[in-house]
Order: structure tokens, then sequence, then C-alpha cells
């Protein structure tokens, strides 16, 4: 969790501003339209509020666009935009205990790779199949995800041993697909009065660590990121939109990467059929008969 993890994190406007800058800077050049960031975790953790929180951060004005829903028994596969900032949020179903429940991880991984499209109702009975409408066959650069994000409240209850089975698997295939990995801790004013009062120390709770550290076991300490979201509050405050700023900034720069990374890997396979034309054509020559 940055340098801060063992103190006082930097809340300063002048930090505030810093991010701000970065973030704005951004824009695409490897390929891409937008940086797809994928939102998931259990039910409850926050996925939609944040979602809300970051625009509210970036406009320095409250923002109500992605509908939080507590049961998450009827969320799409959802984009949250903007035209001003070049990135993308797709907000899910839920995680929960049990086979049948929540949302199916086969469906997250298709959507990781680009396969569900905008609109699909997620149905906890079964998976999305190839030959679906909402089925993407042939997924695009911006189709496909660019940072998965894994949302965990530090409120909640002990976390079912079959969603901590369903994230493991969730990550392990983000893994294996080389897309970049970050967790948010919402929710720590919440069970942490300390913190309720002062939140430059959210970086110092016991329940951060035991809540969302522990559960993401694997994970480096400066992908984890605590923050507050806008839930209670009638306007925007600048300490709670600093630490959602620190965490959009991690998103786009772990993002940027990948595409960078894909754009180059685009590049190579290009060299190498051209050079292989090349020794085709060469060869045809070669074996041209004289005249």
């Amino acid at each position: 969790m940055q340098q801060n993890i063992c103190g006082f994190i930097d809340l300063s406007p002048q930090k505030q501003g810093k991010l701000q800058e970065v973030i704005h800077k951004y824009t695409p050049r490897h390929g891409e339209k937008h940086l797809r960031i994928l939102v998931y975790g259990p039910v409850g953790a926050g996925k939609s509020t944040f979602i809300n929180s970051v625009t509210s951060a970036l406009y320095e004005r409250m923002s109500y666009e992605a509908a939080a829903n507590t049961s998450d028994s009827d969320t799409k596969n959802g984009g949250y935009s903007d035209e001003c900032y070049p990135f993308v949020f797709n907000d899910i179903m839920g995680m929960e205990g049990g086979d049948r429940v929540g949302i199916q991880t086969q469906d997250i991984k298709s959507a990781m790779m680009g396969h569900v499209k905008e609109g699909y109702k997620f149905n906890p009975m079964s998976p999305l199949e190839k030959g679906d409408p909402h089925y993407n066959p042939n997924p695009t650069i911006d189709d496909k995800v660019h940072v998965l994000v894994l949302m965990l409240s530090a409120n909640s209850p002990e976390i079912d041993r079959s969603v901590i089975q369903k994230m493991k698997e969730v990550r392990e295939t983000a893994r294996d697909l080389g897309i970049p990995q970050l967790a948010v801790g919402t929710h720590v004013d919440l069970s942490c009065p300390e913190i309720k009062k002062d939140i430059h120390k959210i970086y110092l709770s016991k329940i951060l660590k035991e809540k969302v550290v522990e559960p993401c076991s694997g994970l480096p300490l400066n992908c984890i990121m605590g923050v507050k979201n806008y839930s209670e509050e009638t306007d925007t405050d600048d300490n709670i939109d600093t630490l959602i700023l620190i965490a959009l900034r991690n998103m786009v720069n772990s993002g940027w990467i990948l595409c960078a990374r894909i754009q180059q890997l685009i590049r190579s396979k290009l060299v190498q059929r051209s050079q292989l034309v090349q020794r085709s054509q060469l060869m045809q020559r070669t074996h041209l008969p004289m005249r």
C-alpha cells in the first residue's frame, strides 16, 4: 500500500492536484480507444458505489450514474464511461457462496476476454455460452479487460470459502491472461471508528489488513488500496477524493502498461509474419527454373 502502509497517507490538496494531472494526461496510444476496468467481488462490497465515487472525485460533484444494488440479483454487464476520460468501468453481478447463486465464475472469465457484450443480464443458473446473441466471438482490444479490480468490504462478515475459491479461480485466469490485478478495500470507516474520525489513518487499520489484505494473499501490497466511498455525503470531500484518485491512478497506470505490451506483441507478430513472407518469396525465387 505504497510507502505509507505503516503510517499516515498524504491526502493534501497538492497530492490531489498531482493525481488529477496524471489521470487527465492519459491518452490511448497503443491501439485501444479506452481502458476497460472490470470491478468484481462479493455482494455488498460497494462496486457500483465505488464507480459513482470515482466520477464524483473526478468532477468534484456528486454522481449517481451507476445504481447501487445490495442484492446484485439483476445486474447486467454494463460499462460506465465518460467522454472526457478514456476509461470504462464494467460493473457486474456480485459473487455469492454456492454453485447457482451470484455471478458464474465462467462469466467473469468470459468478460475478461471480451466475450460478454454490454447489456447481457447475468444468469446465476448458467454461464453465457457460445452462440448466444450476447456472446462476442471476436473481441477487439477495446472489448477485453485491461485491469481487474477486486472489491472487498472491510465491514462485511467472513467471506464464504466457496467465494474465496471463486475469487482464486478468477485471479488465476487473469494471471494467465496477463491482466494486471488490483484490490480495493471499502467501508473501512464503517468498521473502525478511529478511521471514521481521521481518514488519514486508513492504512493503519487492522480491519483493512484482516478483511482485505489477507484474502488477497499473493497480491503485492502496493496493489491493494483502501478507499472511502461516497454514501451519506451530499458534497465532495478532498480527503475522500484523494484516496479514490490514488486507486484510479494505479488502475490507469496498470492498464496503460498492459496495452503497451499488447501493442508490442502485435508489432512483433507482424514483423515475424513479414519475415516469413520474405523467406518464402526468396525460396520461390531460388527454385525458379533458369532461362
